[in-house]
């Protein structure tokens, strides 16, 4: 998760080094990476959903993936390449982290599953492109977000989608995302900085900048009885999904 030729290293190394101090602990449900494990299966709806939207499939298939290719740019520990595996992808992981990607590649192989890790910049590896992308709450961490967003478009193969989530910025992140959240613990302390945050307008000027445009965006709200759920509120965070511009 995470991130001095500009496009060969857009991560932060002081955000790659926060990162990897949290690795060990990246697959404990009730550790300080709790936060991920809730909003997974929230992230994980909206890719089913741009999947089956992007290429028309069957909504009731198990493995909607077979015979695509996935990248996740910024997988930390794996989260979002297992369940990618599991849907027929053929994966890769890639991560400013060498100790996430060593925790990732152990978890995969322990539950069987064939996944490539790769620690490094996306821009400095040589990995061709994928029909499926995602990059999940990484750009807030990111110092030259055109550049890195450059490399990220770079990855993605004609025909492809491109799925990417963030924290909004606005009052009300600044105040529960950064504020409380690290002083209840919800997130570990130093893991978010307000003013990395970018709007979802920002955003989409930015994709429009390396020639991707958006086909879908929800936000990622909470509420009590229903906890964390795709809403067409966004100010806390939102998620899109992309494609080149014809």
């Amino acid at each position: 998760m995470g991130n001095a030729n500009v496009s060969n290293v857009t991560i932060r190394p002081e955000e790659a080094e926060f990162f990897s101090g949290l690795a060990r602990d990246w697959w404990n449900p009730k550790g300080k990476m709790a936060s991920l494990h809730q909003v997974n299966p929230v992230r994980m709806e909206f890719i089913r959903d741009a999947i089956d939207a992007h290429w028309g499939g069957d909504s009731r298939s198990i493995k909607p993936l077979d015979g695509k290719s996935a990248l996740d740019i910024g997988c930390g520990a794996g989260l979002v390449c297992e369940p990618l595996s599991r849907l027929g992808a053929n994966v890769t992981g890639v991560d400013a982290s060498a100790e996430n990607v060593s925790v990732a590649a152990t978890h995969a192989e322990a539950g069987g599953l064939d996944v490539r890790y790769m620690a490094g910049e996306v821009a400095g590896l040589d990995i061709g492109q994928f029909d499926l992308v995602t990059c999940l709450e990484v750009i807030e961490h990111v110092a030259d977000k055109q550049a890195f967003l450059a490399d990220v478009a770079a990855r993605l193969a004609p025909g492809g989608v491109l799925v990417m989530s963030t924290p909004n910025r606005t009052a009300a992140s600044r105040v529960l995302l950064v504020g409380a959240a690290e002083a209840v613990g919800y997130v570990p302390k130093g893991t978010h900085h307000w003013s990395d945050f970018i709007t979802p307008e920002e955003f989409e000027e930015l994709l429009s900048g390396v020639r991707l445009e958006v086909t879908q965006r929800r936000g990622i709200a909470y509420g009590i009885g229903k906890g964390l759920h795709l809403s067409d509120n966004e100010a806390l965070n939102y998620i899109l999904s992309a494609r080149r511009k014809d």
